[in-house]
């Protein structure tokens, strides 16, 4: 039997987990939700890139969407930069009786003492109120810092600490928004970026530092953040616009959870505009970025995730695995019991349905 569901957002993660709801049989699309009149009333096949015709079509008003009583909304909106906006949607959808799978806000990943209750509160009441449940994941915030680090402690005799890295060069992330606004790369070194304002960093990635210890068993003294940003040596373009010289260029970041003045779990983030930046910094296992989990026990393991397809770059690449993290979990999600669900309690993704045959013949 398939599961009705419906799309809301059609940007960089959108549009390609839109393009498998229209395409995997698991899954009968019922409606797509778009921020702008320019992409109102076109059929969700354009809007997802696809040479084929839905006749579903895009609607810029969420009562509509829940109008045809879907059983699940995959939310990729933007929500960085409309955090109330965002969890007022999810508030209605769930209250509809229609259960949520999302990219974003990423601290609902795991929202327990990093969100204070009356944040949490409205949408674990909608959940309730509507027999719904609601997984925020991806890659990062995501399956790269919770799914794998999780799978390889449980393989451990002990465990000293979990290190969760992103190093990714982001010059062919297209959104200014996140690039710019977000994250303050092409800004003066003078001016804090929404990200970098005090407690944010553990906000957006706190979540994940306290999954992995709820995951380890051991609860946090404190989760601690720190920073650093360089310039850019001249002036050169990158896919969201101009960095020009002096302006950041490259970040680094690390948010830590403490246990007895040790960091127990640290989330981070080496991020450049371009490869020759900050040749100090750690590197990818690959050109242009790379995920890296390091397992401090016994034993201990270090992995490298190491993103690539056939249709992009690892950034590319990136965003597929975003939607499809969150797209394969919805059966799980429709299954689940009402409330805030997290990888700590649905069951393992594993793929089922999705072998597409062989790989191209080398002969």
């Amino acid at each position: 039997m398939t599961i009705k569901v419906a799309a809301v957002g059609t940007g960089n993660v959108g549009k390609h987990a839109l393009s498998q709801l229209i395409r995997d049989p698991r899954f009968d699309l019922t409606g797509v939700w778009v921020s702008s009149n320019a992409k109102a009333g076109k059929d969700a096949g354009e809007l997802a890139g696809l040479d084929e015709s839905t006749g579903v079509t895009a609607t810029t008003d969420l009562a509509d969407i829940l109008a045809a009583e879907p059983q699940c909304v995959v939310y990729t909106a933007m929500a960085d930069n409309r955090l109330v906006e965002a969890l007022e949607d999810y508030r209605r959808i769930l209250a509809a009786g229609v259960n949520v799978v999302a990219s974003a806000a990423v601290f609902l990943q795991y929202p327990w003492g990093t969100l204070p209750d009356e944040m949490i509160a409205p949408i674990r009441d909608a959940a309730e109120a509507g027999s719904s449940s609601i997984f925020v994941n991806g890659i990062d915030p995501g399956f790269a810092n919770d799914l794998i680090p999780m799978a390889l402690a449980g393989t451990c005799q002990s465990v000293e600490q979990i290190r969760c890295m992103e190093i990714i060069n982001y010059d062919t992330y297209d959104s200014a928004t996140v690039m710019f606004d977000v994250m303050g790369f092409g800004k003066p070194l003078d001016e804090t970026p929404m990200l970098l304002q005090p407690g944010v960093l553990s906000l957006a990635w706190g979540s994940v530092v306290r999954q992995l210890a709820a995951g380890l068993g051991v609860t946090l003294d404190e989760v601690t953040e720190t920073y650093v940003r360089e310039p850019a040596p001249e002036d050169f373009d990158i896919a969201s616009g101009r960095i020009a010289t002096g302006t950041a260029a490259a970040l680094r970041f690390e948010v830590r959870g403490m246990v007895d003045g040790t960091p127990a779990v640290v989330l981070e983030h080496v991020t450049r505009t371009r490869d020759d930046l900050c040749p100090d910094w750690p590197q990818p296992a690959q050109e242009g970025g790379s995920y890296r989990i390091e397992v401090t026990g016994e034993p201990s393991y270090a992995l490298d995730l190491c993103l690539s397809s056939r249709h992009g770059d690892h950034n590319h690449a990136g965003l597929v695995a975003t939607a499809a993290r969150v797209v394969n979990a919805i059966p799980e999600v429709v299954a689940a019991a009402p409330g805030i669900r997290t990888t700590l309690d649905l069951p393992l993704v594993t793929g089922r349905g999705l072998y597409a045959g062989h790989l191209p013949s080398t002969d």
